[in-house]
């Protein structure tokens, strides 16, 4: 897609960045210049990059994540993904953490952080990564900053995905999936509706929501995040690391925004 630099030219690309990127520009390419600026970040950086994601239940967190660690190479680190592997580890906080999430329980904050701080300390700990769902919470925060400091890791930015509850709700409370075990199709009154309201299109089982879609929950959800959040938001603002975008807009709409704060923090002229 781009033009191969010349021998003489691989040990630096810096001759090229600015008029490729803007050639891309010209053409409108917003998902070339993406990827264009995610490269340059990765080679730039020497792959050294830590990233903590802050936003509501369905900004999108999980998605841009999982973008960023495909185009940069970083680990990802999701809450539920670290203590399910504690849980199939057997350690100590994991077998807390089982007992607790068995009886449909929130893991508490001490249990967490030693799941984490465990996995840091790990001869095999990640140096690159992007972090998901972690720190929820101040309390969570000021523990990582510790576990960070004590491996000597620095983070890079700490991005928050900015929603409106409405469309949080929207977006959220939108969904509604066949309960046939065979099946489990799922639909989204606005972007995905099913043919027929209210009835699979695959099977013709009556569609139902689940109860963390009900608005309700929804808005309980948002009340605890919002609680949490602003220590959260304000703990990152005074390191001088929080970035925070509008995660309005489609999925690579959002990922340009990320890398261009990105590439705006590190001071590179892209």
């Amino acid at each position: 897609m781009f033009p191969k630099p010349q021998d003489k030219h691989r040990e630096s690309w810096g001759f090229s960045i600015s008029t490729t990127l803007a050639a891309l520009q010209a053409f409108s390419d917003n998902n070339a210049i993406a990827t264009w600026r995610s490269f340059s970040i990765r080679r730039q950086s020497g792959d050294v990059m830590r990233l903590i994601l802050l936003g509501p239940p369905g900004s999108g967190k999980g998605t841009q994540a999982k973008l960023l660690c495909q185009r940069l190479g970083l680990c990802h680190f999701s809450t539920g993904d670290i203590l399910r592997e504690a849980v199939r580890n057997g350690t100590s906080a994991g077998c807390k953490a089982q007992t607790i999430m068995a009886a449909g329980q929130l893991v508490p904050d001490d249990i967490v952080n030693e799941i984490v701080a465990g996995r840091f300390r790990n001869h095999d700990r990640p140096e690159r990564f992007v972090m998901d769902g972690y720190p929820r919470t101040l309390a969570q925060a000021l523990a990582f900053d510790d576990v960070l400091k004590s491996q000597s890791l620095d983070l890079t930015a700490v991005v928050s995905l900015v929603l409106d509850d409405a469309e949080v709700v929207r977006r959220l409370g939108g969904r509604w999936s066949c309960p046939k075990p065979t099946c489990m199709a799922t639909y989204h009154m606005v972007t995905k509706p099913p043919k027929k309201p209210g009835i699979c299109d695959e099977c013709q089982t009556p569609l139902v929501q689940r109860e963390d879609d009900r608005e309700e929950t929804i808005r309980n959800r948002l009340a605890v995040f919002h609680g949490q959040n602003d220590g959260l938001a304000n703990h990152y603002r005074g390191q001088g690391l929080l970035r925070e975008i509008a995660g309005h807009g489609d999925i690579e709409d959002v990922y340009a925004k990320i890398i261009e704060v990105i590439a705006s923090k590190r001071g590179q002229d892209l």
